[in-house]
This record gives C-alpha cells, sequence and structure tokens, in this order.
C-alpha cells in the first residue's frame, strides 16, 4: 500500500480546510449526524486512512454533539504521531484534549470525540477493520488511490453495516493552471495517467472515480449528493511542491519525454510568484435508504 509522508500530509491539510469548508455547508454533515445518532449515546465514526488524523480535525466540528472514532491506518509512523499532532492542534483551537484509558478525548465548545486507533493494511486486511460497529465511515483523498475491485469491497461492508459513507476530497481530474505554459497538457495527460497506477489496492480509479463511487452506491439503493471541494492554490511552497511532484510522476510514466518536462518545470518556477493552480476534488455523502 503506497503510504504518505507526514510532512506532505502537514503541507496540505490547510488546502483542504480551505476546500471542505463550502462542501460542509452544503451537505448538511451536522443535521446528517443528527439523524443517525442513536437515541444519545455517540456518533460512532470509522475513519479508515487517517495518515495524522487531518479528516477527524475537518469533520468533528461539522459534525457537533459526542462523537467516537476509530482511526484506522498502515503506517505506524503515522498513528504513532497522532497524540502529538493532536495536543497541538487542540491547543491552537482552545480545546482540551485529555488522555483517556487507551484514547485522547478532545472536547470543542458544542462537540466532544473519543479517539482511538489501530493499524490495518486496507489493501490486504481489509476484513479485519471492524465496519459492523461503524454508523459513518468516512475516508479523506483515499477513493483515487483504489481500485473498482477494492471499492466494491468496502462498499459491500459499509452496505452491511447500514452505515452512512462520506468521502472527502476524491480527485476529478480537472487540473487548470493560470497563466498557461508551454507543457501544460503534456503533463497533465502523463499525471493523470500515473494517478491510475496501482497503488496497492489495484489499478487505480484516479479520476473516474467519484463517478464511479456515486454510481456503484446508488445502485445499492443509497442516497448520493456530492459537492465540489477544489484546491485553488497560490501559495509558493504548495506550488513548488505541486511542481515537482506532477512533474516526477510525468517523467516516471514517460522517461522519454525528460526534455519536455525539465522545460516544464523550469517555466513553472518562474512564472509560480503570479500562477494560480486548480485542482478539482469532489466530496461524496452517501446515505442508506
Amino acid at each position: 500500500m503506497t503510504g504518505f509522508s507526514a510532512e506532505w500530509l502537514a503541507l496540505r491539510e490547510p488546502f483542504d480546510l480551505a476546500a471542505r469548508a463550502g462542501s460542509a455547508a452544503t451537505l448538511d454533515l451536522r443535521g446528517m449526524a443528527t439523524r443517525m445518532r442513536r437515541d444519545a449515546r455517540p456518533l460512532d465514526v470509522l475513519d479508515l486512512a487517517c495518515g495524522t488524523g487531518a479528516n477527524l480535525r475537518a469533520l468533528a466540528p461539522c459534525l457537533g454533539g459526542a462523537q467516537r472514532w476509530l482511526l484506522v491506518d498502515h503506517d505506524p509512523r503515522l498513528l504513532a504521531a497522532l497524540p502529538g499532532v493532536f495536543a497541538q492542534w487542540s491547543r491552537a483551537q482552545g480545546l482540551v484534549v485529555r488522555a483517556g484509558i487507551e484514547c485522547l478525548l478532545i472536547e470543542g465548545p458544542d462537540w466532544n470525540a473519543e479517539v482511538r486507533w489501530r493499524r490495518a493494511d486496507l489493501a490486504s486486511a481489509l476484513d479485519t477493520v471492524p465496519f459492523a460497529d461503524a454508523q459513518l465511515v468516512t475516508a479523506a483523498a483515499l477513493l483515487d488511490l483504489v481500485s473498482a475491485s477494492w471499492l466494491d469491497a468496502l462498499f459491500e461492508r459499509v452496505r452491511k453495516a447500514n452505515a452512512a459513507m462520506f468521502l472527502a476530497l476524491s480527485v476529478d481530474g480537472r487540473v487548470n493552471w493560470t497563466p498557461v505554459v508551454e507543457g501544460d497538457e503534456l503533463v497533465h495527460q502523463l499525471f493523470a495517467a500515473h494517478q491510475r497506477r496501482d497503488k496497492g489496492f489495484g489499478p487505480a480509479l484516479g479520476g473516474e472515480a467519484p463517478a464511479m463511487a456515486a454510481a456503484r452506491l446508488t445502485a445499492m439503493d443509497y442516497r448520493v449528493t456530492r459537492s465540489c471541494s477544489d484546491w485553488h492554490i497560490e501559495e509558493m511552497t504548495m506550488l513548488q511542491a505541486m511542481i515537482d511532484g506532477m512533474g516526477s510522476a510525468a517523467l516516471e510514466q514517460d522517461p522519454s519525454a525528460y526534455a519536455l518536462i525539465q522545460a516544464w518545470q523550469a517555466q513553472r518556477r518562474v512564472s509560480a510568484p503570479r500562477s494560480c493552480l486548480h485542482v478539482g476534488h469532489v466530496d461524496l455523502l452517501m446515505l442508506p435508504a
């Protein structure tokens, strides 16, 4: 299973938060959570491929009320970083965080969460994940990395649990640079092809993932609502990271295009101070009938 560094996850988090702000209101996540709670019990949330917990930090305040989270990831280094990252975030947000028995307890102004985590390789050991306890299954920036067959296996487990799903920040193939420079189209095509490579889950869906996921769950009698959660990037550090990352992926996809890709990266670096990058993402909320 392909992983991501803590540094990259930290770099992208502010852009994810900005992208998700409008989507949360459009999808009425708080209303969904209120309707799903059983009596006065906390909402049970299962977060797949949690990384350093960015999905919880974005989603828990939107859901409101009492929550119980189980965070799952294959990378022990990211899981080990969770207590420190949550403590730092809680201090910055004026929240209260306490250590419980094998968990963290986070208290916000109108929400609270009991947070536990466990290691599991979602690519090869999906059966070890306790879907049956979840009312809401969620993941961020995962959908486009997986294959159609893996997605079907996930959705079948979610259906059996009669759980809702919220899949955030799935790329949908839209990439636009302003201003345009020579090589944009070539690099975009190679980058999109690279996104379809096997990331450990089988041939990745890439930009086709949101539409395929929506169609699959609609056929399973889920009500699917989608909302755009696009990145708008003008900040230099993130622009440079995207130029480097897209160029490297394009070069892996077609080494014979080395000179063209190098020229594109050089032009993009020169134009970065006056550039904007728009990357299309989609949030999907899927509710059982």
